[in-house]
């Protein structure tokens, strides 16, 4: 959801003059950035490994990267619909 909705904001940011730069980083960097944190990603992972569950730890690695690369690219998506670029 935060890969989503940074690339949304940006590229409405980028497209449109509905958000100021100062703005667009604001909830990129700071909102979704909090939002997003790498810490329980890396917490969870690293618990499969401790655990032995190799097999789903790298699955969750996988699903993860995928994951928000697909969200990534329909935050842009989404963002040319609405505003036409």
């Amino acid at each position: 959801m935060g890969s989503f909705l940074i690339a949304f904001v940006m590229q409405v940011g980028v497209a449109t003059e509905w958000l100021s730069t100062d703005v667009r980083i604001m909830l990129t960097t700071g909102v979704m950035g909090g939002f997003t944190t790498y810490s329980t990603f890396n917490y969870e992972t690293t618990s499969y490994f401790r655990e032995g569950a190799w097999l789903i730890g790298f699955a969750n690695v996988a699903a993860t990267l995928i994951g928000c690369l697909v969200a990534g690219l329909a935050g842009l998506a989404a963002a040319r619909l609405i505003v036409g670029r």
